[in-house]
């Protein structure tokens, strides 16, 4: 067997000699990142039920390119057909696409297996209203409703990275759409990054996606240095705060009407990010009507489900052409500096009422108002219980987590009503 007819039996390897030399470092690398990040899942040093599919994701999608176009096989276009994988067409259905018309579209989901999730669920923000009801259904608003001055307070401090990121990305050359999308990475919240840029930007709706996971991700082991820096007093950070038991007042009835009235006075003001608000206090709502089928199937199957495809997708969507695309570097920056600043916006929120209370409020809960639920609440009761193993800050934490939810949708929606 000589090398032609080796090579012709390994399409990958086919591939890979036919791609430039910057695209083969490229792939390897991703394929390495891929490995990390599932590493760094299994030991629970980055969220397992994301990154885990995310990584393996990522790996597979970069070794399993190969020379292939399904739209020139058939129209039967002259030249070489290029290089593709059978997993999704990430442009179908994209304002800049490869797919023009229904019958190439049509032709594309029986071609590609991932392709009618992608399609049907993750292009069109289905699936973050899904991850939104999962999440809504298992947020308890009585934290948010027993403390709303400072749980508010915090939470628009944490929202600095999504205000200053916004012009910042004007001037690396992106539209004001592309640049308000961009800027919600800010605001540390997943599905509400994927439902604006997919209304604002489409044709950076991957790139965006992409790299909010991957940083929302690293923002679990990042944000304890920041508050170590930030508050660098072990005995600050160590503040006990007293436990409040005003929550336990608060009637699963109370927390449903007040779920009813902001949900259809937000969706009244804002209309364009209604889906998302919907999904989010509907689940909020189920969990205090008591219905457990309701609740077992939101915060089990549909939860899990929606997050495994939804890691899977960011993964296979790290294609390396994609990566490299040059749009993308000033998003890795620009990613990172909204992140940076929102953490440091909570954290400085969480100051102020540490110093207008006497110092009875632990201020590292401000880095919960950053709104990535309920990750930065644990991260913030983390780094309190290392300093002082008696402190118990969750329940204050929480609360300005909830309201970092709901304030990154309101911004999100103010975007999408003024600049759609």
């Amino acid at each position: 067997m000589n090398f032609e007819t080796f090579f012709s039996a390994f399409q990958g390897i086919q591939a890979m000699l036919a791609s430039p030399p910057h695209m083969v470092w490229a792939r390897i690398g991703l394929i390495l990142l891929g490995f990390l990040l599932v590493y760094l899942g299994r030991k629970g040093v980055l969220d397992p039920l994301l990154m885990i599919p995310m990584g393996l994701g990522m790996s597979v999608i970069n070794a399993s390119v190969m020379i292939f176009d399904p739209l020139k096989m058939r129209t039967g276009a002259n030249g070489e057909p290029g290089l593709g994988t059978l997993f999704v067409e990430a442009q179908a259905g994209a304002s800049e696409n490869l797919v023009q018309n229904a019958a190439d579209m049509i032709y594309i989901l029986g071609i590609d297996w991932l392709q009618p999730i992608y399609t049907f669920t993750f292009s069109n923000g289905l699936i973050a209203c899904l991850v939104f009801l999962g999440i809504g259904a298992l947020l308890d608003v009585g934290f948010l409703m027993a403390r709303p001055f400072m749980s508010i307070t915090i939470a628009l401090f944490a929202e600095i990275g999504t205000l200053i990121t916004f012009p910042i990305a004007t001037l690396f050359g992106y539209n004001i759409k592309q640049a308000a999308a961009i800027s919600t990475i800010g605001g540390a919240d997943g599905p509400m990054v994927l439902f604006t840029s997919l209304q604002l930007a489409p044709e950076l709706f991957v790139p965006i996606a992409i790299i909010a996971y991957l940083y929302l991700a690293f923002a679990y082991g990042g944000y304890p240095y920041l508050i170590r820096f930030m508050i660098p007093s072990k005995k600050i950070r160590g503040t006990p705060m007293k436990p409040d038991t005003s929550t336990n007042k608060i009637s699963s009835g109370q927390k449903m009407a007040f779920a009813i009235v902001a949900c259809v006075v937000l969706c009244f003001l804002l209309p364009v990010a209604s889906p998302l608000l919907f999904s989010l206090f509907l689940g909020i709502v189920i969990r205090e009507s008591g219905i457990k089928p309701f609740q077992d199937l939101v915060t089990g199957p549909l939860l899990y489900c929606s997050t495994l495809f939804l890691g899977l997708m960011l993964g296979v969507l790290c294609e390396a052409t994609t990566i490299l695309d040059p749009k993308v570097l000033p998003l890795l920056i620009l990613g990172v500096l909204a992140l940076l600043l929102s953490g440091i916006g909570g954290i400085t929120g969480g100051y102020l009422f540490w110093l207008f209370s006497g110092k009875k409020i632990n201020p590292v809960i401000g880095i919960a108002g950053v709104s990535c639920i309920p990750t930065t609440a644990k991260v913030a009761q983390k780094v309190v219980q290392k300093d002082n193993p008696q402190a118990i800050v969750m329940q204050f934490a929480l609360g300005a987590n909830v309201m970092g939810v709901i304030t990154s949708a309101i911004i999100a929606g103010v975007f999408c009503s003024l600049l759609k």
